[in-house]
């Protein structure tokens, strides 16, 4: 009885080796491709070449008020902060200097990462003609879309192989997890209120999002640098307001 059941547990054991022998080969391609982003997946590929450009990209026109390189700005803790929302005189409101916001964001993206985006098709190209296919690339629109917790960069390009075997691929899309969108909206709401009462409340928007951090530095010349921080991941946005400012020695009750 105890051999028996000793030839038993070699039996299914063998079957197991077998089958995960079986399931390895038929899924090996998926898993490479998946680890290494080879050409044989394009959109893979793609992620892996474009996502750390994406990233600092957006890391970077977000510590200057939405624009890669702002031309109205105050310059806080070396950096070259954007005015979002300005008005040069005394004691009146300010007026927002970028009434779409999400959509100039998107569009300075698709600035920041077109020569990269280009080199990285570029090397697929490459890529599949190093393995002997013949390949044709034709370029299309690119689109950035800030989206609920999600950067999407697509590409409306069509790359054709022909040779071993024949494929043609269309519409690659390139998707970061970032929270820029929200962060935008939250800056949406300040600046609306900056532009009607030259102020705004910044712990209503904690009380309401616990994860979220905003700070508001007030500068001698009556600007606002305002500082919106995600506590999870470190994402931050910030920018530039000046709205109802005083004149030196002067305040809300007058002369100080």
């Amino acid at each position: 009885m105890k051999k028996s059941g000793q030839v038993t547990i070699f039996i299914i054991i063998g079957i197991v080796v077998v089958a995960f022998a079986v399931l390895a080969y038929i899924f090996y391609p998926e898993i490479k491709t998946t680890l290494t982003g080879s050409s044989d997946n394009p959109s893979a590929f793609l992620q892996n070449c474009l996502e750390e450009k994406i990233e600092n990209t957006i890391s970077d026109l977000s510590l200057k008020g939405g624009s890669l390189n702002p031309e109205h700005y105050f310059v806080y803790d070396n950096s070259n902060i954007e005015y979002l929302c300005y008005t040069g005189n005394y004691y009146e409101t300010c007026v927002v200097q970028q009434p779409m916001l999400k959509r100039h964001i998107e569009s300075e993206i698709e600035k920041g990462i077109e020569n990269e985006a280009q080199s990285c098709f570029d090397s697929l190209k490459l890529s599949f003609e190093n393995k002997g296919y013949n390949v044709e690339l034709r370029k299309g629109a690119m689109k950035v879309e800030l989206l609920p917790k999600r950067v999407v960069v697509t590409f409306n390009n069509s790359l054709t192989t022909s040779g071993q075997d024949s494929e043609e691929y269309d519409k690659f899309e390139v998707i970061l997890n970032n929270n820029l969108y929200e962060l935008v909206s939250i800056a949406n709401s300040i600046l609306n209120w900056e532009s009607q009462y030259g102020d705004s409340e910044t712990t209503i928007y904690m009380n309401y999002y616990h994860d979220l951090k905003v700070e508001k530095k007030k500068q001698s010349d009556g600007t606002t640098i305002y500082i919106l921080t995600d506590r999870n991941n470190g994402n931050k946005f910030q920018f530039a307001s000046r709205s109802v400012a005083w004149p030196p020695g002067y305040g809300a009750g007058g002369v100080v």
